[in-house]
């Protein structure tokens, strides 16, 4: 063991289940933090070997003195993406839990390619701080859409790269068993989202996000689908706080709030591993 730790510099990576209150649920992201930044093709590859939807590299600020302030990026095992919610909320876990800013500070700052990002404690909830996109009813309704989830469609939106279908009760949307090699055919599109009031009073409504187009057949919870679903929701029940629940088969909680024009989206996470990287 020894000879190979000499040979060999080792880096922590941390596994997070994101928008969870217990492993094995809401969305895992890796989390790397550096004090210097990684070549961008090793950065890749470590995502790669990952096999996660996201991994997050949190590197210390280049260009601001300030301890709380850090370069954020995201990686699929193929690409690089210029947002991603729930590897967004996981580096603010392990920034504030695991490496103690939370005793200083109850922001952190990220820059990002999607420009500043923030990630604020509320004692209970990890709260990201996403800009709002606006939706627009498309009046015709695509051919793979309607074939690929398998039911009739009546309420259609476009918004934030993504088609929205609104269905009138939760059971609709639970029970939808999509053929995804149709529904990767739809162009323009990243996601296909579900939507339907909740059936249950802890929540106001559900949803589901199909990614097939992007390799995610069913993604478990979408942090970036809730900045038009909350402006959505929030317009049709005259509420600006809303909780939401996304059904997938691991599952996950999103507490929303609508403020300056921003969506406010906060949750929980816990820690699966803790691990070391030998390059």
């Amino acid at each position: 063991g020894q000879e190979l730790q000499s040979m060999q510099t080792n880096y922590i990576l941390y596994q997070v289940d994101a928008f969870a209150t217990t492993p094995f649920t809401g969305n895992p992201a890796a989390v790397v933090v550096l004090d210097t930044p990684f070549p961008e093709i090793l950065m890749q590859n470590i995502a790669m070997e990952n096999n996660l939807s996201e991994t997050a590299f949190v590197v210390r600020s280049s260009q601001y003195d300030q301890e709380n302030r850090f370069d954020i990026r995201w990686f699929t095992p193929a690409i690089e993406v210029n947002l991603c919610g729930h590897a967004t909320l996981a580096a603010g876990f392990v920034l504030f839990e695991l490496l103690g800013l939370r005793e200083h500070y109850d922001e952190v700052l990220l820059d990002s390619c999607s420009g500043l990002l923030k990630v604020r404690f509320t004692g209970e909830l990890l709260q990201l701080d996403f800009p709002l996109n606006p939706i627009e009813k498309l009046d015709t309704i695509p051919d793979a859409l309607s074939k690929g989830l398998k039911t009739p469609i009546s309420e259609l939106y476009y918004g934030g790269e993504d088609h929205i279908v609104v269905y009138e009760t939760q059971e609709e949307i639970a029970n939808l068993k999509p053929d995804f090699n149709t529904l990767s055919l739809l162009e323009p599109t990243r996601c296909v989202t579900v939507t339907a009031p909740s059936s249950s009073p802890d929540y106001d409504f559900v949803c589901r996000v199909f990614a097939p187009g992007a390799g995610i057949n069913e993604d478990p919870v979408t942090g970036s689908a809730y900045t038009y679903l909350m402006p959505y929701w929030s317009n049709q029940l005259g509420k600006d706080k809303l909780r939401a629940r996304q059904i997938s088969a691991r599952g996950g909680d999103v507490t929303l709030e609508i403020k300056d024009g921003r969506v406010l989206i906060a949750g929980k996470a816990v820690l699966y591993l803790k691990g070391s990287i030998y390059i």
